[in-house]
């Protein structure tokens, strides 16, 4: 076993001094071994796919190197196992036949799910569980409906695009948002749904506890002294943590619950119906 690990450490150590920028590809050409455990061998074809094209030599380096290591480990332990074990404990024949009936069971489930699953849910379902489910939809941490807008700190249409943002009346918020995409080096509206305050944060590059205190009349406006731009965020709505989430972010973690109970009760509902056709076709019987 020590001598077994020890050559596998000298190839390793070995490998980067011929993993040159150029050595990586033409070493490796016609099949030649890079690594041997035993009689064992890995090759560049084994390799290659590991690494995408345009990958850096650098980088090309740790992904061959990470699976080297990996595929030594494997082997090593493999074998030290077969040496070590009784022949008693190395036979895995039930638990082989188990895994093979359980891949089996799962297989067909899926194929039997995926033929019959509704995935279509209303708005009408999705309000029911909401509505019974309330306790359920607390926030974790706070959401809001945001717009975002990076621009420079001496624009003179500042002031003009956070009015009409704040406004109620349709053509100045309109107006606000041409302003902000045309003048802004950014500009996000998030597609004027909720979202999670951290999500925001990411856009001042700061994060979101340090945020919120800064919010005055609804907008969150720091200056980037580094390069002369001053980040505003305007927050149209906002739920606090621990208050009851909206159902508009809910919904698709909602999709997602109904969708899981369906597909439970599609599973139940196989196992019970292959029962029964067992028994009556006198293949299952208790005595």
């Amino acid at each position: 076993m020590r001598s077994r690990t020890s050559v596998i450490i000298c190839i390793l150590f070995a490998l980067p001094m011929f993993m040159s920028c150029k050595a990586i590809s033409s070493h490796f050409d016609n099949g030649r071994a890079i690594a041997k455990v035993g009689q064992h061998k890995l090759t560049h074809s084994d390799v290659a796919k590991l690494v995408p094209p345009g990958t850096s030599p650098e980088d090309s380096m740790r992904l061959v190197m990470q699976y080297i290591n990996s595929w030594a480990s494997d082997l090593v332990y493999a074998d030290v196992a077969e040496a070590q074990l009784s022949k008693q404990e190395k036979d895995v024949t039930k638990e082989l036949e188990e895994y093979r009936k359980a891949l089996l069971k799962y297989r067909y489930e899926q194929r039997y799910v995926n033929e019959r699953l509704d995935t279509n849910v209303t708005a009408g379902e999705i309000e029911a569980y909401y509505d019974s489910h309330k306790q359920d939809f607390t926030a974790r941490i706070p959401v809001v409906k945001a717009k975002f807008m990076r621009i420079s700190a001496d624009s003179p249409n500042i002031e003009t695009i956070k009015k009409k943002m704040a406004s109620e009346n349709i053509a100045d918020i309109v107006y606000a948002d041409s302003l902000a995409y045309t003048f802004a080096d950014k500009f996000t509206g998030y597609g004027d749904k909720w979202i999670e305050i951290t999500v925001l944060a990411r856009d001042f590059g700061k994060d979101y506890e340090t945020l919120l205190p800064q919010m005055k009349n609804s907008f969150i406006q720091i200056r980037d002294t580094d390069y002369g731009k001053v980040n505003i965020a305007y927050i149209q709505d906002f739920v606090k943590t621990g208050d009851t989430l909206p159902i508009e972010f809910c919904e698709p973690e909602i999709k997602g619950i109904l969708i899981g109970i369906r597909r439970h009760k599609l599973v139940a509902a196989l196992e019970q119906d292959l029962l029964e056709d067992a028994r009556e076709n006198g293949k299952f019987v208790i005595y």
